[in-house]
C-alpha cells in the first residue's frame, strides 16, 4: 500500500510539472522527473516510518484492548498458563492456527478478532491520513521554480549515509561486545595468565568462581593459528596465486584465459568442509605414509601440515584473483611503454606491473590471510582439537577459532570462564587482523608507485 501511494504521488507530480512546464514555455528550475521523485519521497519516507512503528507498537495496543475486555476475568491467575492462553488465541484470530483445545484461550479469540481488526482500521487510516498530509504539502510546492533536484539528491545522499553508518554501528557494536565479554572474562582468569600461559585445557564442568588460571594459557592456540594459516597456507597460496595470475595476464592465450580464469575462480565457491574431507581422507593420510616411509616416528593421521596444505589451496582463488585484476587494470600504456624501452616481458612485469599494482595484490594477500586465520572446518577434520605448542608440522594442533566454537558450542554456562575465554579469543583475533591491515597499509604506502 505503503509503495501505491508513493507511486500515485509520484505520477500526479510528474503529471503537473509537466503541465508547469507546458505553461512556462518549457522552463523549470528541475525536471518533470525530480519534482516526481520529490512528491514520491514525501509519500513514502513518512508513511514507511509510521508503518513499521506502528507494526511494532499495536500488538500491545491489542493485548491492552483484550486484557480490557470482560471475557479476561476468566483468564487463570497463574502467569504462565494466563500467557499461553493469551498466545493461543492470538493465534487462531490472526489465523497461524487453525482451532485450540484450551478452554482457557477459546473465549478470548473473539476480543482478539475485534481488538486486531479495530487497531488494523486505524493503522490503514493513519497511513493514508500521513500520506495525504506529506503528499499534499510536497504537491503543493512544486512550481517551475521550485528546486526539486536539489532537495531529492539531498536525500539520496542522506540515505548512502545512512547505510555506511549501518556498517559502521555494527562494527562498533561487535567490538563493544567483545571488549565487554573480554573484561569480564579477564576479572576471572589474569590477562598475563591468558597470554603467555603454554597450557590450553579449560574445564566447562569446573568451578566458575575459582577457575585454574593455569588452564587458559592460550599460546598453542595463537602458534596454531599462525603455523597453519599464515606459515604453511601462505608458503603454498602466495607463489601459486601471483604466479598463476601473472601467467594469465601476460603469457596465457585468450582463449585459455577465458577457460582458466573461471576455472581457477570455483575453487573459491567449493564449501569448506569439502576441502575439509579432502584434506582428512586423502592428504593427511598421504603426509603421514609419506613420514613414515622417510623414518619420521609416531607421525600422526592428523596434522597441521595437512590443514595448512589443503588451506592453503582453498585460499588460491583469492590471491590470484585480485592480483589479476590489479594487474591487468594497469594501463597499457606504461606496459608498452616499458616494452618499447627495450624491457622484456619478465622486466616489465617485476620493475612496472607488480609494483603498479602492488595495493591490489597486496590486498588480496591480507584478504587471504584472514580467511585463513579464521577458517575452523579444515582444521577441525584435518589438524584435530588439540592444543599442543610444537614446531613439527606433523604434530596434530588446533586453532583460536576451532577452540572459539568449542567453547561456546559447549556445556558450560554463559558466565563461565571457559566460554568467556572465546571473546577473549575473539577479541585477540581482531586485534591481530587489525594489525595485518595496518602492516598492510604500511607496505602499500612504502613501495607503490605513484603514475601521473
Amino acid at each position: 500500500m505503503v509503495l501505491g501511494l508513493a507511486l500515485a504521488g509520484w505520477l500526479a507530480a510528474r503529471s503537473r510539472a509537466w503541465a508547469l512546464r507546458a505553461d512556462a514555455g518549457g522552463r523549470l528550475s528541475s525536471l518533470p522527473n525530480y519534482h516526481g521523485w520529490y512528491v514520491g519521497l514525501w509519500v513514502f519516507v513518512p508513511t514507511i516510518i509510521f508503518v513499521l512503528v506502528w507494526n511494532a507498537i499495536s500488538p500491545g495496543l491489542v493485548l491492552q484492548s483484550v486484557l480490557g475486555s470482560p471475557a479476561a476475568d476468566g483468564l487463570p491467575a497463574l502467569d504462565s498458563a494466563r500467557l499461553d492462553a493469551l498466545r493461543e488465541a492470538r493465534a487462531v484470530a490472526t489465523g497461524a492456527a487453525a482451532s485450540t483445545t484450551n478452554p482457557d484461550a477459546l473465549p478470548m479469540v473473539a476480543p482478539f478478532s475485534d481488538a486486531i481488526a479495530q487497531y488494523r482500521w486505524i493503522g490503514i487510516a493513519l497511513t493514508l491520513i500521513i500520506a495525504g498530509a506529506a503528499g499534499a504539502y510536497s504537491f503543493l510546492r512544486i512550481k517551475p521554480d521550485f528546486g526539486a533536484r536539489t532537495r531529492v539528491e539531498r536525500v539520496i545522499m542522506a540515505l548512502l549515509i545512512l547505510a555506511s553508518l549501518v556498517a559502521v554501528f555494527c562494527t562498533f557494536g561487535i567490538l563493544a561486545s567483545l571488549i565487554f565479554e573480554t573484561f569480564r572474562f579477564f576479572e576471572m582468569v589474569s590477562p598475563i595468565d591468558f597470554l603467555f600461559g603454554t597450557f590450553w585445557s579449560p574445564d566447562p564442568m569446573a568451578n566458575p568462581d575459582n577457575p585454574d588460571p593455569t588452564r587458559y594459557g592460550a599460546i598453542p592456540l595463537f602458534w596454531g593459528t599462525i603455523l597453519i594459516g599464515a606459515i604453511i597456507a601462505m608458503i603454498v597460496a602466495i607463489p601459486l596465486g601471483m604466479m598463476s595470475a601473472i601467467y594469465l595476464t601476460q603469457y596465457a592465450h585468450p582463449r585459455f584465459r577465458a577457460f582458466a580464469k573461471p576455472a581457477l575462480e570455483v575453487l573459491a565457491g567449493v564449501p569448506t568442509v569439502v576441502y575439509g574431507y579432502f584434506a582428512a581422507l586423502t592428504v593427511a593420510p598421504l603426509i603421514r605414509d609419506a613420514a613414515i616411509a622417510v623414518g619420521v616416528a609416531n607421525a600422526s593421521s592428523e596434522s597441521a601440515l595437512a590443514a595448512g596444505l589443503v588451506m592453503g589451496v582453498m585460499i588460491i582463488p583469492f590471491v590470484s584473483s585480485m592480483a589479476d585484476d590489479s594487474i591487468a587494470a594497469v594501463p597499457q600504456a606504461m606496459r608498452d611503454g616499458s616494452l618499447a624501452m627495450g624491457a622484456t616481458t619478465s622486466e616489465t612485469i617485476k620493475k612496472v606491473l607488480v609494483p603498479a599494482a602492488l595495493p591490489g595484490i597486496v590486498g588480496g594477500v591480507m584478504l587471504a590471510v584472514s580467511r585463513a586465520i579464521g577458517e575452523t572446518m579444515i582444521v577441525v577434520m584435518a589438524a584435530s582439537t588439540a592444543a599442543n605448542l610444537s614446531a613439527n608440522p606433523l604434530d596434530s594442533m588446533t586453532t583460536v577459532t576451532v577452540q572459539i566454537v568449542a567453547m561456546l558450542t559447549g556445556e558450560g554456562s554463559f558466565d563461565h570462564p571457559a566460554t568467556l575465554s572465546a571473546f577473549a579469543l575473539g577479541f585477540i583475533l581482531f586485534l591481530v587482523t587489525l594489525a595485518l591491515n595496518f602492516i598492510a597499509l604500511s607496505v602499500v604506502k612504502r613501495y607503490r608507485e605513484a603514475y601521473e
